[in-house]
């Protein structure tokens, strides 16, 4: 207790090391990640097919909602194996959700040691906290999300180049690891800029024989690893092998596009600050030394996805993420080396901002669970129809010791080169704290498709024979199947023309429109909130 009491009074030690830091990304990883349905969209995806895996034991290749899923297994096996440990003691959702978290903490484990390589014990802390402070990461990072393990890869990869002249045999291992986990996790693609560097990292290497060696070794046990998968695949399902391939090289069969690698640098600004113009000022104040290896491994790695990105990728979110572990790795000489009046200004900008929007979150809890501001209550309903807020003891407590914290750090955070970063990231991970729990009912019930999959299967009689669709998107889907043990037939299939029930879904009277012949439509919905999407239920 006088130890604990000294910390309070103390604060926080710049730079953070040991279980300190351990601590620090604990929290951001664990921040979010429970109580929250699947929502709409990737999560729901993913989180519904390692479900498929898991309940009927298919763990050879992903299938959503019963239809082949032409994408890598790993990430789905990875979360399979969460939900068996831990669905006891979780709502599987979460469970699974957990292999999120975990390849997360692999990813910032690997900057850090990537950091540490490159910068210096001192600095090594700065490569994990920019990546957890980039704006584009943090939902993604509490989703289910295979591009996580692209974002392990990265990190690990780096780390294990940058070591290249000095461990050799750790260097070979990690960076075969790091292949294998990418192409088993998120295909050939993403795993192009990992062997590209390869010869780039050679050429920097002081003894470039037994560097040769090292990659030599790494490539092989990337090959050990990522071979049984498609050859099990082509000898026991050699449709769903084809499938997969062909899936894998369409993108890689397009042309460059200079307007695509624009569209990914125009993200960068919001998606990647506050890591992007610290890189700019890495690279201006080591101007004269961009050729040694800690400006130029990341720099060309960075170099290399950008080029990846625009051949095999439509500019979103999801890809862009691979653009912020060498872009963080980059970044770190720059956050530790701002003049002072630059410190200032983003120490300040950091706290102001996120003490301002904890505020906006309270004032949204109270107008949510207690009915005060009674025009902000009002309008809490009317952008989610039919929702009733309520008092919960465990978040408001949780809330109020995410503030405390936020607080503490404020005022005790001691004057080092880490405080402006550190007052960002943990700013930005106490306030996602905030909102999934104060007012992550509110989120949860206009994001999550539970409601219409209950209602769907409370319309529909018991035993009926099957169920087909026509319309519905792969979020739908795979929210059928997980909710509700649902997976509806393509209404174009011969299984599907076979059934007397059919559910349509879309936007428009055309879409939803009664299909030909002699249906009757006995259900209507839609997701509370949603004025656009609707549900019929009709049965011939």
């Amino acid at each position: 207790m006088p130890d604990f009491l000294a910390l309070i009074r103390r604060g926080i030690r710049l730079p953070p090391a040991g279980w300190m830091l351990a601590a620090i990304l604990a929290f951001y990883v664990l921040a979010g990640l429970f109580g929250r349905d699947p929502w709409k969209g990737e999560d729901a995806i993913h989180i519904g097919t390692a479900w498929h895996m898991l309940h009927y034991s298919d763990w050879l290749s992903p299938d959503l909602a019963g239809r082949s899923f032409h994408e890598p297994p790993l990430y789905y096996w990875s979360a399979a194996l969460t939900g068996s440990i831990f669905g006891w003691l979780l709502p599987m959702h979460e469970a699974m959700r957990l292999a999120s978290g975990l390849w997360v903490t692999l990813t910032l484990m690997g900057l850090y040691y990537a950091g540490r390589e490159l910068y210096g014990q001192d600095s090594a802390a700065a490569s994990p906290l920019l990546l957890a402070g980039c704006a584009g990461l943090l939902i993604h990072a509490h989703d289910a999300q295979p591009m996580l393990i692209a974002l392990a890869a990265y990190s690990g990869g780096l780390g294990a180049l940058a070591t290249i002249g000095r461990k050799p045999r750790l260097t070979g291992i990690y960076y075969g690891l790091a292949v294998a986990g990418c192409l088993l996790g998120t295909g050939i693609a993403p795993t192009l800029p990992l062997l590209a560097i390869a010869p780039f990292a050679w050429w920097l290497s002081p003894d470039r024989p037994k560097a040769l060696h090292t990659l030599a070794i790494g490539l092989g046990i990337a090959a050990l690893l990522i071979l049984p998968w498609p050859l099990l695949l082509l000898i026991l399902e050699p449709s769903r092998f084809h499938g997969w391939l062909a899936t894998e090289l369409t993108p890689l069969k397009t042309s460059f596009s200079f307007s695509g690698a624009g569209s990914f640098i125009a993200m960068l600004p919001w998606f990647a600050f506050p890591a992007l113009p610290l890189a700019g000022w890495t690279l201006w104040t080591r101007r004269k030394d961009l050729r040694a290896a800690a400006q130029s491994l990341p720099l060309a790695f960075l170099l290399l996805t950008l080029l990846m990105l625009a051949l095999a990728y439509r500019p979103r979110e999801i890809p862009a993420l691979l653009l912020l572990p060498p872009l963080a790795l980059l970044a770190t000489p720059g956050a530790l080396s701002l003049r002072r009046g630059a410190a200032n200004a983003f120490d300040w900008f950091a706290m102001m901002t996120f003490t301002f929007f904890a505020g906006v979150i309270w004032l949204a809890w109270s107008a949510m669970a207690l009915g005060w501001p009674e025009k902000l209550a009002k309008r809490v309903v009317v952008l989610r129809p039919g929702f009733v807020g309520q008092f919960d003891l465990s978040d408001f407590i949780v809330g109020l010791i995410g503030t405390a914290w936020w607080v503490w750090l404020i005022f005790t955070a001691p004057r080092s080169p880490y405080r402006s970063l550190t007052h960002w990231t943990l700013g930005f991970t106490t306030l996602w704290l905030l909102a999934t729990t104060l007012i992550l009912p509110w989120f949860d019930y206009g994001k999550s498709y539970r409601p219409v999959a209950q209602a769907i299967s409370r319309a529909l009689p018991d035993g009926h024979r099957c169920l087909a669709e026509r319309g519905l998107s792969d979020t739908q889907r795979a929210s059928l199947a997980y909710f509700v043990e649902i997976e509806p037939a393509s209404i174009d299939t011969e299984a599907g023309k076979s059934c007397d029930w059919l559910l349509v879904g879309g936007d428009t009277r055309q879409e939803l429109a009664s299909p030909a012949g002699n249906w009757t439509k006995v259900w209507e919905g839609s997701r509370p909130g949603d004025r656009k999407e609707k549900f019929r239920l009709f049965r011939r």
